[in-house]
């Protein structure tokens, strides 16, 4: 789809709703059209086939939200609206309405980076590698085992890309360094490097290389990334941008049908903590489980100390992780599945959704 034909649906004077909405809304169309392939080189951390439709997912409920937050505001409201207030609305509702271990993760990038540009009224090149920094710190502290040739990878080329194409500005007046063209120019290195590194995923995973296919994960955020990069340049996403990424190919199998999936429970909520309570928490659920990610939604605290977390984990028992978890706080948009009912979903449905 074009920019265009988004943009006329949005009748808004604010760029940063605009622009964050085109850019949400191209994320969700190119994991649409690719979560079929992503699910069916879904092998890693679990073998269950689900992380193009829990991307897509995760993306769909974050614009979504933002979407009837703009429509609830008036037009004085909506002028007022930075880049990061929107990637906050949208960032939170992805959080908690995230699904499975990849739409989590992808959650927590795009809530983090939602801080560094509060006050923003358009992106620019230096606002984009702040967001891009946090972003990285917050997915990395969010993963109790955080691995390489993953998600992390990616958003780790990604970020040095960045970077680089900054410090080859230092000197260079403030004006350009904030300019739109030096905002394309940097968000083009940035899916460039994404796109290498999502290459080089095969080979630093033993399950990967093994299979002969590239992480799903870092697919799905190259895809993200490309959307942001037609949204920056008001062009159309890029169809062949997977087209060499070994196991992207429709006549690839869906490679995960043959491996075993564990035998336990996938386990999703948002609740509130102190800080105790979460250390606490992960602690307990590392003891029990692994795939655990803990996520803070905001970083003020109410008036009690504590603040929003999303929680995910597998176990082996789901009762395991709720008797934990009710310990410190109540869940809220609690979602358990039994990890074979994930992967039987998808093996059977293959749904390729085109938008």
């Amino acid at each position: 789809m074009s920019t265009e034909s988004f943009t006329t649906q949005v009748q808004t004077t604010s760029h940063a709703i605009r622009d964050v909405l085109r850019w949400l809304k191209l994320s969700e169309s190119a994991l649409g059209n690719a979560s079929d392939r992503l699910n069916a080189i879904n092998i890693f951390p679990v073998a269950d086939g689900d992380t193009g439709s829990n991307m897509y997912a995760t993306i769909s409920a974050s614009r979504a939200a933002l979407m009837a937050r703009v429509e609830s505001l008036s037009d004085d409201q909506q002028a007022t609206m930075t880049v990061g207030d929107c990637l906050g609305v949208a960032g939170r509702a992805a959080l908690d309405h995230a699904h499975g271990n990849s739409g989590t993760l992808i959650a927590v990038i795009i809530n983090a980076m939602a801080p560094p540009l509060d006050g923003a009224t358009r992106l620019s090149a230096p606002l984009f590698l702040a967001g891009l920094q946090r972003a990285r710190t917050a997915a990395w502290a969010a993963l109790s085992d955080p691995q390489e040739g993953t998600m992390l990878s990616v958003l780790e080329a990604a970020t040095q890309a960045a970077q680089t194409g900054l410090q080859e500005l230092n000197y260079a007046e403030e004006d350009r360094r904030h300019s739109r063209k030096t905002l394309e120019v940097v968000v083009n290195s940035v899916v460039e490097a994404a796109w290498r590194s999502a290459v080089e995923t095969e080979h630093q995973l033993h399950e990967l290389t093994e299979a002969h296919v590239v992480d799903a994960g870092g697919m799905g955020l190259l895809l993200v990334l490309d959307a942001l990069r037609a949204s920056v340049r008001g062009q159309r996403l890029d169809p062949d941008i997977l087209d060499s990424l070994n196991g992207f190919h429709p006549q690839y199998p869906h490679v995960h049908q043959d491996m075993d999936v564990e035998e336990g429970f996938e386990v999703m909520c948002s609740l509130e903590l102190t800080p105790l309570d979460a250390a606490t928490l992960r602690f307990g659920l590392d003891e029990i489980g692994d795939s655990v990610i803990m996520s803070p939604m905001t970083m003020s605290e109410d008036q009690a100390g504590t603040v929003r977390w999303r929680l995910h984990v597998h176990v082996p028992e789901s009762e395991q992780a709720l008797d934990l978890i009710r310990r410190v706080g109540e869940p809220e948009n609690l979602t358990i599945t039994a990890l074979h009912e994930i992967d039987d979903e998808h093996c059977h449905t293959h749904d390729n959704h085109q938008h």
